[in-house]
């Protein structure tokens, strides 16, 4: 064979490589095959292999690259990208965490197919481990225990066991860790021996396996001896007053134990040793338990006892005669005691001091003073008893003294600033001065009483009113403020409302009327559409209407009454009209719909008259020369009949004999006999006017000669045309031309 030409060879390999990229051959999987080796179920650490294995059928496409995907349970494992159609995924050792449904799945280009799934079952767990860090506890003591399964793969669940000797075994502790191990901190309360072993449980979606039990492990729980000995000296009931120690102790403890002495969870004293002591006076509310604890490590053990502490005098008391101070008023504090042990306390020794903020402002049982806004404060007060073996003080509780401002005169306002009649709206009512909480109470006609308590700086008491639909309504309101029994309340009226409000009233119901009268309207004429209101706030909206037209005029307006006008009125001006009023309380009103009709014009009224009358004259006219018509044709027969028309050409009709007769006659008769046939016909025959006769402009007639009557002419036969000029002579008559100037025309057989 010959060589190719090398381009021929470039432009094939050019070809080639084009088609190889782009991907324009075709191609097809056929197969996806998935075999799990040496089987598919299978001892726990056995060597498993899986293969994946796929048939493409291609049109010589030279390296079809696949994607393998392996999944187990639907999760991906194992992704390879290769040009081989077989690819191995090694499971080595296989676990029980291994066990489930495999499937392989290859992708060429834009296709893909997956394999028949197949399941993988290992079967068998490893037994785990259990490890103590001590075999010999103390009790309660915390230990760690460990159990472990290091060949197992996947989220373990551990569960460890508690065995006695006599007895079944329970379970102490159970954790999930996502290894194959836990440590579990156990405590042992029980003394003596006992078994501990634990196991794992794994789950898989085919279901959960479990192991088999560890070995048994044999603890010793030992005792341990620190409970600590109490002892109150002088002995546990007491006097205020007195001084006790407590001694704390621990017999033969182990190295580090702390010994505590607590009262109501408050620690008194703490040492690490074996005993402690400590001394203190006593008050009344020493009453109650003292507990003496030991601590070694995790483990605790306490004892108490119980002291009572008798109370030799009571805690002093603070009263005030009023339980409202207002300010300007007088006001005392007393400090008084009850004395329980008259025996160890003399009342005559005892002392008071009365304090202020801290401050001692009097040592007597009484404080008498004037209430001003400095005298508010904190009061306390001490009562003390000395003896030569003790010294007891003993403080009141605080009374709070707040001198009260007595409350200014109330301000109602409209919050907003701005009250619309007919509308809900907020009241406050506020009183600048005044201690608090300010009671105030709002009065309405013929509506319960509101009342709110106002206790916060700067707030107003705020009433959420229905509705006000007079101003009358509004002077009938009264807020009283109050802050003390004592004192009267103070009050404040509506009338504040009007004096500082914005009191808006929406406009009334708008009524629309016309100038002149509906009834007096005409064509031609001018026309008011007049909109009013009875009442309503400025500035009022006024806007006109037409039914089925829309919207005509807008006004604003600071009177209760607008109008708009209409000039030159026509027939299309009839219809309905209203109109529109509104005003800042945005309550749009409407009026009544009007319904306005336009009368015609005067001289359209005469003139379809004078049209009427006219039509009916006609009609009569037409009915008699209907009647009349037949006779007047009857006598025209044998006449000669003039149509006049301006300048048109009319038609005569002549017979021959008549034609021949004026031949012979002179000149001026003919024209009269002529005029004379002519006129009487034309009368009986036309409905002319003198006054059309006596145009001076001629008038042409073309006359035609009709077939003689045999026995009266019985020369000639034929058809004679007579021209003639019909004139208007000076005196209004009509004359026809000389019978010399018709030219005629005959047609003899």
């Amino acid at each position: 064979m010959g060589s190719r030409p090398p381009g021929l060879l470039f432009l094939t390999s050019l070809l080639h490589i084009w088609h190889c990229a782009g991907g324009q051959g075709s191609y097809t999987i056929d197969t996806v095959l998935l075999t799990i080796e040496p089987r598919n179920t299978v001892q726990s650490g056995t060597a498993v292999r899986l293969r994946c294995q796929v048939s493409v059928s291609h049109s010589n496409i030279p390296n079809l690259k696949h994607s393998f995907q392996l999944t187990r349970d639907d999760v991906p494992i194992y992704t390879k990208n290769a040009t081989e159609d077989t690819v191995e995924y090694a499971i080595n050792p296989a676990r029980a965490a291994d066990s489930g449904n495999y499937d392989c799945r290859v992708s060429v280009k834009s296709k893909a197919k997956a394999s028949n799934s197949q399941k993988l079952d290992v079967k068998g767990l490893q037994t785990p481990t259990l490890h103590l860090t001590t075999l010999t506890p103390y009790e309660n003591e915390e230990f760690k225990a460990t159990c472990s399964a290091p060949e197992e793969k996947g989220p373990l669940i551990f569960q460890f066991y508690l065995r006695f000797r006599t007895g079944s075994p329970k379970v102490i502790k159970q954790l999930s860790q996502g290894g194959n191990s836990s440590t579990a901190t156990l405590r042992l309360s029980h003394i003596g021996n006992c078994i501990l072993y634990c196991d794992y449980e794994i789950r898989l979606v085919s279901g959960n396996q479990k192991s088999n039990s560890s070995k048994e492990a044999e603890l010793i729980v030992k005792a341990l001896h620190i409970t600590p000995i109490i002892n109150i000296l002088p002995s546990n009931n007491l006097s205020e007053g007195d001084i006790i120690e407590v001694v704390c102790r621990v017999v033969t403890p182990p190295s580090n134990t702390e010994v505590f002495l607590t009262k109501d969870k408050v620690i008194l004293k703490q040492v690490r040793a074996a005993a402690l002591s400590h001394k203190f006076t006593v008050r009344e509310d020493d009453s109650g338990e003292l507990v003496c604890k030991a601590e070694w490590g995790s483990v605790q053990k306490e004892t108490s006892q119980r002291i009572t502490v008798r109370s030799l005098f009571s805690k002093p008391q603070l009263t005030v005669e009023t339980t409202d101070v207002v300010e300007g008023d007088h006001f005392k504090l007393t400090c008084s005691v009850t004395i329980h042990d008259s025996n160890k306390i003399d009342k005559k020794t005892m002392q008071y001091s009365i304090f202020k903020d801290n401050t001692e402002v009097a040592n007597t049982t009484t404080y008498f003073t004037v209430a001003q806004l400095s005298a508010s404060g904190n009061y306390t007060c001490n009562a003390t008893s000395h003896s030569l073996t003790r010294t007891i003080v003993k403080e009141s509780q605080k009374y709070v003294v707040k001198v009260k401002v007595p409350v200014s005169e109330p301000v109602l306002s409209v919050v907003g600033g701005t009250l619309f009649l007919g509308k809900p709206f907020l009241l406050s009512c506020y009183s600048q001065r005044g201690t608090l909480p300010i009671n105030y109470t709002l009065y309405q006609p013929r509506i319960p009483n509101d009342v709110k308590v106002v206790s916060k700086p700067g707030e107003k008491a705020i009433f959420n009113l229905t509705s006000i639909t007079q101003i009358s309504d509004i002077k009938n309101i009264l807020c009283h403020a109050t802050n003390s029994q004592l004192n009267p309340p103070m009050a404040g009226t509506g009338e504040q409302l009007l004096k500082w409000s914005n009191i808006i009233e929406p406009v009334s119901k708008p009524h629309l009327t016309t100038e002149p009268r509906m009834e007096d309207i005409s064509e031609g004429y001018n026309m008011t559409l007049v909109c009013s209101v009875q009442s309503g706030s400025f500035p009022i909206n006024f806007t006109w209407y037409r039914q089925r037209k829309g919207f005509l005029d807008y006004k604003i307006s600071w009177k209760l009454k607008e109008s708009h006008s209409i000039s030159n009125v026509k027939g299309d001006h009839a219809g309905g009209y209203y109109c529109q009023c509104t005003n800042p309380a945005n309550e749009t009103k409407r009026s009544a719909i009007i319904i306005i009709g336009v009368k015609m014009a005067g001289w359209k009224k005469g003139l379809i008259a004078v049209f009427c009358l006219l039509f009916l004259m006609a009609i009569v006219l037409f009915l008699f020369y209907k009647k009349r018509l037949p006779k007047l044709k009857r006598r025209r027969t044998g006449t000669l009949s003039v149509k006049a028309a301006s300048t048109k050409v009319q038609r005569l009709s002549l017979t021959q004999a008549e034609v021949n007769k004026a031949a012979n006659a002179t000149p001026g008769m003919m024209g009269k006999s002529i005029w004379s046939e002519h006129v009487s016909g034309s009368e009986s025959d036309d409905n002319c006017s003198t006054s059309t006769l006596e145009k001076r402009e001629p008038q042409y007639s073309e006359v035609q000669l009709r077939q003689a009557d045999p026995s009266r002419v019985p020369v000639k036969q034929g058809t004679d045309t007579v021209h003639g000029e019909v004139r208007n002579s000076q005196q209004g008559v009509q004359e026809v031309a000389d019978a010399r100037n018709i030219s005629q025309t005959e047609t003899v057989q």
